[in-house]
């Protein structure tokens, strides 16, 4: 479905393992239907539930080493020191050549590289809107051990990188101070309301 303002908007919500951005970008996903997804590729294996193509496109590291060689990326980067995640070209460019509005969860790397990118690509400096989510520490660790998905090594890890990425976040269009999972939608609806007329505004 097309964006309500005609302008599409690429939402990329960042911020750290924990912060609740998919949660987030879900929930807008389904609340504002001319929202779609990005689903990017990663090189670290699927959880338990998670569907190739849904949730990450999992590929081989030689399919991901392909895909860079070929230039089929805007972006891409290593996280949490071995893994690489990556967010292939035709999954947002065709998509908002269509009018198609659009969520991408990423990590503050790859939101580097699409500014960069946008710099010189008129369309997707006008559809880019970044947010970050900051939430405080022992709430994060909380969050992380409530998923039960990592272990206390992998936590120490990811709050390690989050540390970085915090320092991040002053560099972001808009910023959520992280609350209820409620108070952090509303937020990120008036976000939305706010970058659909600054795109409609450039277009």
């Amino acid at each position: 479905m097309p964006s309500v303002t005609g302008t599409p908007l690429l939402l990329v919500v960042a911020g750290p393992a924990g912060s609740g951005k998919s949660t987030l970008g879900d929930r807008l996903i389904r609340e504002q239907p001319e929202f779609a997804r990005v689903v990017t590729a990663t090189t670290r294996a699927p959880r338990a539930g998670e569907i190739d193509g849904r949730h990450y496109l999992f590929l081989t590291p030689e399919a991901f080493d392909a895909n860079v060689a070929g230039g089929e990326f805007l972006e891409w980067a290593w996280v949490h020191g071995d893994r690489r995640y990556g967010t292939l070209k035709s999954a947002v460019l065709d998509p908002l050549a269509r009018g198609q509005s659009l969520v991408l969860n990423i990590d503050v790397q790859g939101v580097g590289s699409l500014r960069q990118l946008a710099a010189t690509d008129t369309a997707l400096r006008r559809a880019l809107a970044t947010v970050f989510i900051v939430v405080e520490r022992e709430r994060l660790i909380a969050r992380m051990r409530g998923r039960a998905a990592d272990d206390d090594e992998e936590i120490a890890r990811r709050m390690d990188t989050a540390k970085r990425e915090l320092r991040e976040a002053a560099s972001f269009d808009y910023v959520i101070e992280s609350r209820t999972r409620d108070e952090d939608f509303a937020e990120l609806l008036r976000i939305v309301a706010m970058a659909r007329k600054r795109a409609a505004g450039a277009a």
